[in-house]
């Protein structure tokens, strides 16, 4: 699933693109993405309507347009959003680029959605197993969405200090590795950088968070900011399916410390990164130097 560096890397690339752009028709063979309304509905809503800006907050991609309209696109777990042209062969959509990543990497071929913008190009929606979650509301309404609601403070958030960081944690009895991954506590931490945090910070995925002393606690604080910036800045991880809007992998795969590296020698002390199961999550970790 994209965690928060994939959304922030795919908002990023979509800002100077889209931003300004009329949206002049939608697409979809999948209705079933679209939540409250219909197909039909959506569209009626939102053609003629202009981009005027694009968020992240936690996991989810915010859309604002004109009339104080608001798209809520959470990508789950095998989307990505995709910016190009393609034309309808059949009943698939082609590339117009042979050459570009969005024709060569298979993972762009599952086209569900589609914005048709007014300069020619397509903000595409390609989710292989179609468990993304498109919501339209209005801009007074979205923090009463459910999906918004719930959510803890953003990882990345500046105003989420250490001091706050340090209640949440403190008042869980569950694995410190649930706890990151808990989008009502924390938002935008998933699978593979709650792992490369833990690494960072010498802790066990299996501790009790409220067993963990101040500076255990401290040292996953910095580790959270240092991971998820570096991974933007790296470009995100694409080590199952996402891709950046251009069809292009991230670069984290390349850096990653632990995830997915089960068998192979940790890269600080040697020892054997093992793999345990977290419900249907797996968690990796060295069992040497994360105590």
């Amino acid at each position: 699933m994209p965690e928060l560096p994939e959304v922030e890397v795919t908002v990023n690339s979509l800002k100077p693109k889209i931003i300004g752009q009329k949206i002049v028709g939608v697409w979809s063979d999948a209705p079933s993405l679209i939540k409250k309304i219909s197909l039909k509905e959506l569209e009626k809503e939102i053609k003629n309507l202009e981009i005027k800006d694009i968020k992240r907050l936690g996991k989810n991609i915010l859309i604002f347009l004109s009339k104080n309209k608001v798209l809520l696109i959470h990508q789950k777990l095998t989307g990505h959003l995709l910016y190009g042209v393609w034309r309808k062969e059949k009943d698939r959509w082609v590339p117009e680029d042979e050459n570009s990543p969005l024709a060569k990497d298979p993972q762009n071929r599952f086209l569900h959605f589609i914005l048709f913008l007014k300069n020619k190009k397509m903000l595409a929606l390609s989710d292989q197993r179609k468990f993304a979650k498109i919501v339209l509301t209005e801009k007074e309404k979205l923090f009463d969405l459910k999906e918004i609601k719930e959510l803890g403070p953003d990882a990345l958030d500046p105003n989420f200090s250490f001091e706050r960081f340090k209640e949440i944690i403190k008042k869980s009895k569950a694995p410190i590795k649930k706890v990151l991954m808990d989008q009502k506590k924390i938002a935008g931490i998933g699978n593979i950088y709650s792992d490369e945090i833990l690494w960072e910070a010498k802790v066990n995925p299996k501790r009790q968070a409220n067993s963990l002393k101040e500076n255990e606690i401290k040292a996953i604080y910095e580790a959270m900011k240092k991971i998820l910036r570096k991974a933007i800045n790296i470009q995100g991880a694409s080590i199952a399916d996402w891709r950046k809007p251009n069809g292009s992998k991230g670069g984290y795969d390349e850096i990653r410390k632990v995830y997915r590296r089960e068998g192979e020698k940790c890269f600080r002390c040697g020892a054997i990164i093992k793999k345990i199961k977290f419900g249907n999550r797996s968690s990796y970790f060295c069992p040497k130097c994360q105590k």
